[in-house]
């Protein structure tokens, strides 16, 4: 979800593009270990589609927004969403405008500002020096 100022601009999940599922590529088989983690799917991340659905409907409206992102489980309760990791949804979020980025993290939201989520993204995949 997208929201400034109390408004909720913009809601996604995962889904095959356009939420097309003859576009659902996720039960064929490739090989797909030389893909990063992120990129493992054939579906548009939730974070993609929560800040597309928000640019179309309310443009640059969204600029300085948050977006929060929680993970639930098969009987729709929350759960941990862990560390930054997805590099491409961190830059969509810095490009997008968006001024924060919200990951539900021990059963509160953990509110990063969207720049130091990006370079937290890329920390997540430091390799030792």
């Amino acid at each position: 979800m997208v929201s400034k100022d109390g408004e909720i601009l913009g809601e996604g999940f995962n889904a095959p593009a356009l939420n097309d599922e003859s576009l659902r590529r996720c039960d064929r088989v490739y090989d797909l270990t030389i893909k990063p983690k992120y990129d493992k799917t054939c579906c548009i991340h939730a974070e993609w589609n929560t800040i597309i659905n928000a640019l179309k409907n309310h443009g640059n409206k969204i600029d300085g927004g948050t977006l929060y992102f929680m993970c639930v489980d098969k009987d729709g309760n929350f759960t941990d969403a862990g560390k930054p990791f997805c590099t491409v949804c961190s830059r969509l979020a810095v490009q997008s405008g968006l001024g924060y980025f919200a990951l539900w993290v021990e059963d509160k939201p953990k509110i990063y500002d969207v720049k130091l989520y990006d370079t937290d993204s890329y920390e997540y995949y430091r390799k030792e020096d």
